[in-house]
């Protein structure tokens, strides 16, 4: 056998201890008085807590994204603050930077550090004055975005990565033999045909949120809103991010009439286009199928078990369903 020195590893648990004495110094806090390993999902989330003030710190995974997508993220959030739009801004190290590098097994990490937004997610989801006002703030957020430039390279939220992308990391996961991998093909076809309509050019096309939903906000009990977790941000079509929280709502069955009342927020800010509208089943189903890719990549890192034919199967039958003349009533 090859002497290996540290054995490999495609992901690691950073020591809550080793953040406290060599990352969080970086930072202007204080005394911590804890760091808890908060919760793993696309990053991993650390809860810190001094006498003053609780903070997020977050973590990319190895896997997820390169160091220029969380330098664009960043940028993206502290441009969007300074502009007045309510998110969770990343606070700079003592040296000016927006994140830490990590050196950990697996590879290269970056942590970055958030004030704890204040309220919490909605307790039984969005009610309609919540969901209102979501859909207003995301129109702010793409008006205010068509001032942001940045020079950070970062990947477009357009057909390659949305659909071509995600049918290379779907596809070894579906059989043809019940013609899933064929309907899967020719959905994406047409929903590129769909879309063939929709302008790359401002202000039809923005920096997007990527995942709008009731799960990356925080109200307070006056309904003061603070949003969060822009991983998935990027230059993209403004129709897709409703899409995008379309997608997510009706998975969770979201009432009808709180997803109507995202939906007039928006428009209270930016007015849609005809054609925009007209293609929102199209952008949501590719909404469906991007996400699929997501939770594959992230459950071949965590948990291979998951990938089993329920889940494809689970899925796919989802994605059906959107492509449905009925696909809002449920």
């Amino acid at each position: 056998m090859v002497a290996m020195g540290v054995f490999p590893a495609i992901y690691s648990t950073l020591s809550p201890q080793a953040l406290i004495e060599g990352v969080l110094p970086k930072y202007e806090l204080g005394a911590i008085d804890r760091c808890l390993f908060w919760n793993r999902g696309l990053s991993d989330i650390y809860l810190i807590e001094t006498a003053a003030q609780s903070y997020i710190l977050k973590v990319s995974h190895h896997h997820w994204r390169s160091k220029s997508d969380i330098q664009f993220e960043l940028e993206f959030l502290d441009f969007l603050f300074q502009h007045h739009i309510p998110v969770a801004n990343p606070l700079k190290t003592k040296d000016g930077k927006l994140f830490v590098t990590i050196n950990a097994v697996e590879g290269d990490r970056y942590g970055a550090l958030f004030r704890f937004a204040p309220g919490e997610v909605p307790l039984g989801d969005l009610s309609i004055d919540q969901s209102n006002i979501l859909g207003q703030t995301l129109g702010r957020i793409h008006q205010t975005s068509l001032k942001f430039n940045s020079q950070t390279p970062r990947q477009p939220l357009n057909f390659k990565h949305l659909l071509d992308d995600s049918l290379e990391v779907i596809s070894p996961c579906l059989s043809d033999i019940n013609k899933d991998l064929s309907y899967l093909t020719n959905t994406i076809a047409k929903i590129k045909q769909q879309l063939s309509c929709l302008e790359q050019t401002a202000p039809f096309w923005s920096v997007c949120w990527g995942d709008p939903h009731s799960g990356n906000v925080h109200f307070t009990a006056d309904n003061q809103i603070t949003l969060f977790d822009f991983d998935q941000c990027g230059y993209g079509w403004r129709i897709f991010d409703i899409a995008k929280f379309l997608q997510v709502s009706l998975g969770a069955g979201m009432n009808r009439k709180v997803r109507d009342a995202f939906f007039a927020g928006y428009q209270t800010i930016q007015k849609l286009t005809d054609s925009e509208t007209e293609s929102l089943q199209a952008a949501t189903q590719m909404a469906h199928i991007w996400a699929w890719a997501i939770s594959i990549n992230a459950a071949a890192i965590h948990n291979w078990s998951r990938l089993d034919n329920c889940y494809c199967s689970k899925r796919l039958q989802q994605l059906k369903r959107l492509s449905s003349k009925e696909w809002q009533l449920f």
